[in-house]
């Protein structure tokens, strides 16, 4: 052999990445002298191929393996899982849209079995997917015909053995009872051959109608009965990409001249003064640096205070005379005495704190009534 063809791939596991069926299967096909190397019958599976070599399997030239892809499909019930039935029954690739190309199940489902079954153009990456070791959990409704109790149901979460097979610990939830049926919610890690059928039937409860609604990650959900659902290769990468082996390449990713994904404006109230990228507002900017409410001046530096630290009222600074003088803009005042009506100059006018003012007076204004000293006209405030 060259050097090329020791340092390729092996022919099995190049033929399973292009779609022709899975590892073991082609192992088997070798050994049926059902694959041909440019022209040669194959004989051993330990053959290393680099991808330039010619390749025919059951008469069809094999292609370059393509960009892993995914599929989801709501299976009905009456097909069979399988590319070719030998008593003639319609299979499940029968139905499949042609455009699809070469494809091959990641699992099965039974004859009278429905629901989610991933449909995946790499044979490696099936093989993968199908292992318990990968912990992906196979979720099932069944509706079976019988009654269930706890001890079955801890039985059934304990583990099972039926004629000489052990099933592994199974999820088991019941959800309602509809006349002689009830509906269970099953999940099962390994997925063997009718585990979920045969592991009811242990503990008395006959299955008429299994729904698979979940494999892994992914979800039956909305998808009609019938349909093919592509899985983007973002979501396949995210979810797949730690199950798939050197050499794997994904249909978006890879495509070329792609480019990264430009992001569009939200489209909204938003930028403007104070957004992101844009100058703050002047007023915003004075407030944060003299902290001081939003609406009024600011302190000016340097500004007097008073003894206890407040600024002075400006209103009244420096306007106030000496007892019988004049104010600093010529205007004349009279002298304030206490009891004068001057004294409640710039203060509530109301007959509750005059009032009490009136009461802690003492000397001649002592005991008055309210408004006592005023005009006789005018009526005192707050009390009738």
């Amino acid at each position: 052999m060259t050097d090329a063809v020791q340092t390729g791939e092996r022919i099995a596991k190049y033929l399973a990445r292009a779609g022709v069926a899975s590892r073991r299967e082609i192992e088997r096909m070798i050994e049926g002298g059902r694959v041909k190397v440019n022209g040669k019958v194959l004989d051993t599976p330990a053959f290393k191929v680099t991808g330039q070599e010619t390749i025919i399997v059951d008469g069809v030239t094999v292609e370059t393996p393509e960009a892993t892809r995914l599929w989801l499909y709501h299976k009905p019930a009456g097909l069979v899982t399988t590319h070719s039935d030998p008593e003639g029954r319609e299979t499940v690739f029968d139905k499949l849209p042609k455009e699809i190309g070469r494809v091959i199940s990641i699992g099965r489902l039974d004859l009278t079995s429905e629901g989610l079954l991933l449909l995946t153009n790499d044979g490696a990456l099936a093989r993968a997917l199908e292992l318990p070791s990968t912990g992906w959990t196979r979720r099932y409704r069944a509706r079976a015909f019988g009654t269930i109790d706890n001890a079955a149901v801890a039985k059934l979460q304990a583990g099972i053995t039926v004629e000489g097979i052990k099933y592994g610990p199974m999820e088991v939830e019941v959800e309602r009872e509809t006349g002689s049926n009830i509906w269970l919610t099953i999940g099962i890690k390994e997925g063997k051959n009718r585990e979920v059928r045969r592991a009811l039937d242990a503990v008395g409860l006959r299955v008429n109608r299994l729904i698979r609604i979940a494999y892994g990650p992914f979800q039956l959900g909305t998808i009609d009965r019938g349909e093919v659902k592509s899985i983007g290769a973002r979501i396949l990468r995210d979810q797949c990409g730690h199950l798939m082996e050197k050499g794997h390449v994904f249909e978006e990713l890879s495509a070329p001249g792609r480019k990264p994904p430009v992001r569009k404006p939200v489209k909204g109230a938003f930028g403007g003064p104070g957004q992101p990228g844009h100058a703050k507002p002047v007023q915003f900017l004075e407030d944060s640096q003299t902290r001081a409410p939003r609406g009024r001046a600011a302190p000016q530096r340097g500004e007097a205070r008073n003894e206890g630290g407040k600024r002075p009222d400006t209103k009244r600074a420096g306007s106030k005379p000496a007892e019988g003088g004049r104010a600093s803009d010529g205007k004349s005042f009279a002298a304030r005495k206490p009891g004068g009506a001057s004294a409640t100059a710039g203060k509530p006018k109301t007959g509750f704190k005059l009032a009490g003012q009136n009461r802690s007076e003492t000397g001649p204004a002592a005991g008055r009534r309210p408004g006592a000293g005023s005009s006789p006209d005018r009526k005192p405030r707050g009390r009738g």
